[in-house]
C-alpha cells in the first residue's frame, strides 16, 4: 500500500502544475460548461490537487474534519471571485506553491493542527488558489455570464470539497492512519511537500537564469 500511495503521489511532482482546460480552450457559454470547467481544473492542475490532498489529510486529524476543509472553500470562491472582478492578489503563483510546503510540511511533520488554526490557514491559501482558478474567467474574452459563473464556481467548491473529505477518509479507512503522526499520513505530506519543492525551484529558475545572465 505504501508503494502505491508514493507512486501515486510521484507522479504529480513529475507533472508540470498546469491548469489545464477541460473543455480544451472551447469558450464557456452554459452553466454545464462552467460546471465542467470547474470541475475539470482542480483535478487537471496539479498543484490544487495536491494541495487540497494535504489539506484533506490534514483536516481529517482536527475536530472539524469537514468544517475546516469548507473554510479553504469559501475563501476561494471569495478569491475567484475577486480576483474575476478585477481585484489584484500579488504573488498568487508563489502563494500556490507555499499553499504546498506549509501543508505538506505540516502533514510530513506529524503534528496535527488545532481547528482555528487550520481553518485560518486553509482559507489563506484558498484566496491564492481562487486566484489561479481565476485565469480562465479573465482568460475569456468578452467575459463571462452569471450561470457560467455560478457553475464554474459551483463545480471548484464541489469537487475540491470532495477530494478533501476522499483523502481523509482514504488515508484513514485504507491506510489506517489513527492519527497525524502515522507513517501513512506522514508519507502523504512528504510527497506533497517534494511537489512544492519541484515547483519552487521551477518558479526560481526563470530569475535565477535572469539573474546570472545579466
Amino acid at each position: 500500500m505504501n508503494r502505491t500511495l508514493l507512486a501515486a503521489l510521484a507522479s504529480l511532482a513529475a507533472t508540470p502544475a498546469l491548469a489545464h482546460h477541460p473543455l480544451g480552450g472551447l469558450p464557456m457559454e452554459t452553466f454545464a460548461h462552467g460546471m465542467l470547467s470547474g470541475a475539470g481544473h482542480p483535478l487537471l492542475g496539479f498543484d490544487h490537487l495536491a494541495f487540497v490532498v494535504a489539506m484533506g489529510v490534514a483536516a481529517t486529524f482536527t475536530a472539524r474534519r469537514i468544517l475546516a476543509p469548507l473554510a479553504y472553500v469559501a475563501a476561494m470562491v471569495l478569491g475567484t471571485l475577486a480576483v474575476s472582478m478585477g481585484a489584484a492578489l500579488p504573488l498568487a503563483e508563489a502563494g500556490i506553491v507555499l499553499s504546498l510546503l506549509v501543508v505538506g510540511g505540516i502533514v510530513l511533520s506529524g503534528r496535527a493542527l488545532g481547528a482555528g488554526a487550520a481553518m485560518a490557514l486553509f482559507a489563506g491559501f484558498g484566496l491564492f488558489h481562487g486566484a489561479g482558478f481565476a485565469g480562465s474567467i479573465l482568460g475569456q474574452e468578452g467575459g463571462v455570464g452569471a450561470a457560467v459563473m455560478v457553475g464554474y464556481l459551483g463545480g471548484l467548491a464541489a469537487v475540491q470539497l470532495a477530494v478533501a473529505l476522499a483523502a481523509g477518509w482514504a488515508v484513514r479507512a485504507l491506510l489506517g492512519a489513527t492519527s497525524a503522526a502515522s507513517v501513512n499520513a506522514r508519507l502523504a505530506g512528504a510527497a506533497v511537500f517534494g511537489v512544492g519543492a519541484f515547483l519552487a525551484l521551477e518558479l526560481a529558475e526563470g530569475p535565477l537564469v535572469a539573474a546570472l545572465a545579466g
